[in-house]
């Protein structure tokens, strides 16, 4: 029993629920943080590795960056274990699946997340009726499609530049995981003067100090092909990246891809995180001490689920990306500020903010004990 309670504090998690269904090979895990300011929003990611840790830590993750964000939801998170490049049909059958044995769980709203997408979600719509991040044609508006995560990344990226001493015209941007995430990041930050001089993937990367053509390298990954075989640059084994000189550096890949073995390599005065939870707490204290700014995942990359959550609501693609420039800015400047008068990391500073936002939203239910 202590062991299933291993992950509790003040703030959650409310629920854990595992599902097994061998029939249909389905094994997947949903966390529900905390749903004080209203039902969790969280995505629903597919890895063959993904555990109930990972699951708890991206769960609070969304518990705080809504609260940040100042969204009407609680946080949560769901995983499906198996790999996201699996033949279509049994994808399906495995999200489908998914979202059936989440039925009944009335607090959990499902989004896309690694591994998963704006079709993932419409077949779970279609289940239970209960998703976001939906596909133009049934009323979303599709994250992947708009970059809704990027966008949200180039505000944070312009509003901390100045704080380290550089423009973002001219800057060189270095994005470790060229997805959807940090694609549209290399090419919202490009359109603002930017030089993307490294990037990526899962099988490889590629540097050119002179500068990456964006469209190009998307239209690599859209044949099927690792950006290390783009063609122009000089490829390099998937892990050197870290190593590569620049302004900005963008961990938009897995967990922990920054970490205290690898963090000393870093060339780098600026890290936007595009991923959740992309930089472990060592490592994170490391870049403070050594004055390289960390903007914290649930600051940074919430223009996805701010997104969905105007989708939810019935507003416009207008409406959700002047939502996300105004959060986003307004939340990176104030963390950061309070960073600098309070000598703390910036990840305490936003969890901090964030917190206090969900145990005010906690006092105000009638069982509360606060």
């Amino acid at each position: 029993m202590e062991d299933a309670f291993r992950f509790a504090d003040e703030l959650g998690p409310a629920k854990i629920l595992h599902v097994h269904e061998p029939g249909v090979g389905l094994r997947g895990t949903l966390v529900v943080d905390n749903t004080a300011a209203g039902p969790a929003i969280g995505g629903l990611r597919m890895a063959p590795d993904v555990s109930t840790e990972e699951c708890f830590r991206l769960a609070r993750a969304m518990t705080l960056k809504n609260a940040a964000a100042g969204l009407p939801h609680g946080g949560g998170k769901s995983v499906l274990v198996g790999d996201p490049h699996m033949p279509a049909e049994r994808k399906e059958r495995l999200v489908r699946a998914m979202a059936c044995a989440l039925a009944d769980v009335k607090d959990y709203i499902f989004g896309p997340d690694m591994g998963t997408d704006e079709t993932c979600m419409a077949w779970v719509r279609a289940e239970i009726g209960r998703a976001v991040g939906l596909p133009r044609e049934i009323g979303g508006i599709p994250l992947d499609e708009l970059g809704a995560t990027g966008f949200g990344l180039a505000h944070a990226c312009d509003v901390a530049a100045p704080r380290c001493g550089f423009a973002l015209a001219g800057a060189r941007v270095v994005v470790q995981g060229l997805g959807s995430v940090g694609l549209h990041a290399a090419r919202f930050l490009s359109q603002r003067g930017a030089l993307l001089v490294a990037a990526s993937d899962s099988r490889g990367a590629i540097h050119d100090p002179r500068g990456l053509d964006v469209e190009a390298l998307a239209a690599t990954k859209r044949a099927g092909k690792s950006v290390a075989l783009h063609g122009a640059g000089r490829s390099l084994p998937a892990d050197a990246l870290v190593d590569v000189e620049c302004e900005i550096w963008i961990p938009a890949a897995r967990p922990d891809a920054i970490r205290e073995d690898n963090v000393a390599r870093l060339r780098t005065k600026l890290v936007v995180a595009g991923a959740n939870i992309p930089t472990t707490p060592g490592a994170e204290r490391w870049l403070h001490e050594h004055g390289i700014v960390n903007v914290p995942d649930f600051i940074a990359n919430a223009g996805g689920v701010i997104c969905a959550a105007m989708e939810y609501h019935g507003a416009s693609q207008r409406a959700a990306f002047e939502a996300i420039e105004e959060k986003i800015r307004a939340n990176t400047e104030e963390v950061l500020r309070e960073s600098e008068r309070r000598g703390v990391l910036p990840r305490q500073a936003a969890v901090d903010l964030a917190a206090s936002r969900v145990r005010r939203a906690m006092g105000w239910r009638r069982w509360s004990i606060f």
